[in-house]
C-alpha cells in the first residue's frame, strides 16, 4: 500500500479505535448519576466498568486468533456492528443488572476493535515503520482512555442530553467508520482450510478470571479474607487458569501462544504491560471519582481537571512513536517511560482532600507521559520479534495481559478505596458524634453526595479524598514491577521487513532451551 493508501486506511481504524477505547471510560465521570438514577448499589458501580472490561480481556486473544485464521476486514466490520448494537442496548438499560449485561456485550465488541486495528495495521505496515502510525495509534488510545470522562462529564451536565447519551454518541461513529473502512481498507484475503479455534481454552481463562475478580469484589465486605468462601473461589480461578495452561499446551492453535510468552522478549514485555494497564484504567476511572466526590466538583470540571493526563500522553505518544521510527530502538524510550510513570504514581499516591491541584496536575501529567512512552512500544517489541504469521495471536497476547491489567487495576484498586472509605467515613462519623443509623448509614452507602446532611457531606468528601491516595500508592508498586521487566529486555532494532527471516524464530527459540 502506498503512504496515501496507508492514511486513508487509517484515518478509519482511528475512527472506530476511538470509539472503542472512549466506551471504557466515558462513564467513569457520570457512573454516579447512572447508579443512582438506577438504584444501583456501591459494587455495581464498580462492575459497570469491570464488566466490559473482563468482556474485553477474556476476547481478545480469541479474535487475535481469528484475524489470522480469516479475513481481517469482515471480521473488523463484524465487530463494528456487534459494538453499535450493545451501545444502543446500553443507553436503553432500565436497571444496574441490565447495564452491567449490556456492557458486557459491548466488551466483546470493545476487544475485538482494539487488537483487530493492530493487526490490520501490522499487515499493512514494516516494524520500523509502523513506530510512526503506532505514534498516531497510542495518541488516539490516550485521548479516547483520558478523554472520555471530560466527554461523559459535558454530557452528564448538559439536561436536554442525560446520561443514556454517553451509550447513544458511539453510534454515529461506528456507522461513519464502517463506511470509512468499507470504501479505504483493503487487504488480500487469506484463508486456510485447516482452522482450528480453542474455544476450550478461551473458556476456561474468561471463566477463571472471573472468579478471581468476583473474589476481590466480594472479599472483606461479604466474607473475610481467611474462609471457606475465599479457599473456594481462589482455589477454583487459579485450577481453572492452571487448566486453560494445560489446554494451550495441548491444542493446534492456542488463544494464547505459549510459545511466544515463554520466549524472554514477549515475556518481559507483558509483564511491563501489566503496569501500563492498570495506569490507562484505574487512572482514568478513579482520578474523575476524586475530583467529583473527594474534592467537589461536578462532572464537567472533574473531566476537564483530568486533562494533564491527556495532554502527557498525547504529547509523548506521538514523539516517542517517530522517534522509535528514525532509531530503530525502543527499550530506551519504555524504560524512560516507566520512570516516568513510577514518579507520577508516587506523587500521586501522596495526595489527600486538600492537595493543591498544581501538584494534583503535575502528578496526572507525569503519568500520561509515562503511558504515552511505553504503551505501544511494548506492543511493537512483541511484534517485532514473531513472523507475520503469528502477528495476530502474538498482538492479543499483550493486549490481552495489558487490559488484564487494567481489569485488574479497577477491581483492586475500587475494592480498597471501597474499604478504606468505609472505614474513614465510620471513623469520622464516631469523631463527629453521628450515630450509625440513619443519615450516618446513608452516608456509608450512597454516591448522591448532595443529598446529604452538610456535616455527614464534609465528612464523605474527605474520605473519599484521602482515600484515593492509597490506591495509587498500589499502582507505584505495580509500575516497579514493570520497570524491572523492562529493564531486562535485551536492546534489539527494529526490522524493516514485514515478515521475519526465515531463521528468526529459531534464534529466539534457543535461548528459551539454553
Amino acid at each position: 500500500m502506498t503512504h496515501r493508501q496507508v492514511l486513508e486506511a487509517l484515518s478509519g481504524l482511528l475512527l472506530v479505535l476511538f470509539v472503542a477505547m472512549i466506551s471504557a471510560t466515558i462513564v467513569s465521570v457520570a457512573l454516579p448519576q447512572i447508579i443512582g438514577a438506577l438504584d444501583g448499589s456501591q459494587s455495581q458501580y464498580t462492575w459497570v466498568v469491570t464488566a466490559s472490561l473482563l468482556a474485553s480481556t477474556a476476547s481478545t486473544p480469541i479474535w487475535g486468533k481469528l484475524a489470522d485464521l480469516f479475513n481481517k476486514k469482515l471480521l473488523l466490520q463484524i465487530a463494528i456492528v456487534i459494538f453499535m448494537v450493545s451501545s444502543l442496548a446500553c443507553g436503553f438499560a432500565t436497571n444496574t443488572g441490565q447495564l452491567i449485561a449490556f456492557r458486557a456485550v459491548q466488551g466483546l465488541g470493545m476487544g475485538a476493535l482494539q487488537i483487530l486495528t493492530q493487526v490490520v495495521i501490522a499487515a499493512m505496515i514494516s516494524p520500523k515503520e509502523r513506530g510512526r502510525y503506532n505514534g498516531y495509534l497510542g495518541a488516539v488510545m490516550a485521548v479516547a482512555t483520558v478523554g472520555g470522562p471530560l466527554i461523559g462529564g459535558l454530557i452528564a451536565d448538559t439536561s436536554w442530553l442525560g446520561w443514556r447519551w454517553c451509550f447513544f454518541i458511539a453510534v454515529p461513529f461506528t456507522i461513519a467508520a464502517f463506511t470509512l473502512l468499507a470504501k479505504t481498507l483493503h487487504l488480500p484475503t487469506t484463508r486456510r482450510d485447516d482452522v482450528s479455534i480453542d474455544y476450550w481454552g478461551a473458556l476456561l481463562i474468561a471463566v477463571g478470571v472471573s472468579v478471581l475478580l468476583i473474589w476481590v469484589t466480594f472479599v472483606g465486605n461479604e466474607f473475610d479474607w481467611l474462609s471457606w468462601q475465599t479457599a473456594a473461589m481462589v482455589g477454583a480461578g487459579v485450577l481453572l487458569l492452571a487448566v486453560a495452561t494445560v489446554v494451550e499446551t495441548k491444542v493446534r492453535e492456542p488463544v494464547v501462544p505459549l510459545h511466544v510468552i515463554r520466549r524472554r522478549t514477549p515475556a518481559l514485555a507483558i509483564l511491563a504491560s501489566l503496569a501500563v494497564g492498570m495506569a490507562m484504567f484505574g487512572g482514568s476511572v478513579f482520578l474523575g471519582q476524586y475530583f467529583q466526590i473527594g474534592r467537589g466538583y461536578g462532572p464537567t470540571a472533574a473531566g476537564l481537571l483530568t486533562m494533564p493526563m491527556m495532554i502527557g500522553v498525547l504529547f509523548s505518544s506521538t514523539i516517542s512513536g517517530r522517534l522509535v521510527s528514525k532509531t530503530g530502538k525502543t527499550k530506551p524510550y519504555i524504560l524512560i517511560g516507566l520512570v516516568v510513570l513510577l514518579a507520577g504514581f508516587g506523587g500521586l499516591g501522596t495526595i489527600d482532600h486538600e492537595t493543591s491541584l498544581v501538584l494534583v496536575g503535575a502528578f496526572m501529567l507525569l503519568v500520561g507521559i509515562g503511558v504515552g512512552m511505553s504503551m505501544q512500544n511494548l506492543v511493537l517489541v512483541i511484534q517485532n520479534t514473531v513472523p507475520l504469521r503469528e502477528i495476530g495471536a502474538a498482538s492479543g497476547a499483550v493486549t490481552f495481559f495489558r487490559s488484564l491489567g487494567g481489569t485488574v487495576g479497577v477491581s483492586v484498586l475500587g475494592a480498597i478505596l471501597a474499604n478504606q472509605v468505609a472505614s474513614d467515613i465510620a471513623a469520622g462519623l464516631a469523631k463527629a458524634g453521628v450515630p450509625a443509623g440513619g443519615d450516618g448509614a446513608a452516608a456509608g452507602g450512597s454516591l448522591n453526595i448532595a443529598a446529604l446532611p452538610e456535616p455527614i457531606k464534609v465528612i464523605v468528601r474527605a474520605a473519599y479524598g484521602d482515600a484515593t491516595g492509597h490506591i495509587f500508592l498500589v499502582s507505584a508498586g505495580i509500575a516497579v514491577v514493570g520497570l524491572v521487566a523492562a529493564a531486562f529486555l535485551q536492546p534489539a532494532r527494529l526490522r524493516d521487513s514485514l515478515d521475519l527471516p526465515e531463521q528468526a524464530p529459531k534464534q529466539e527459540d534457543a535461548p528459551t532451551r539454553a
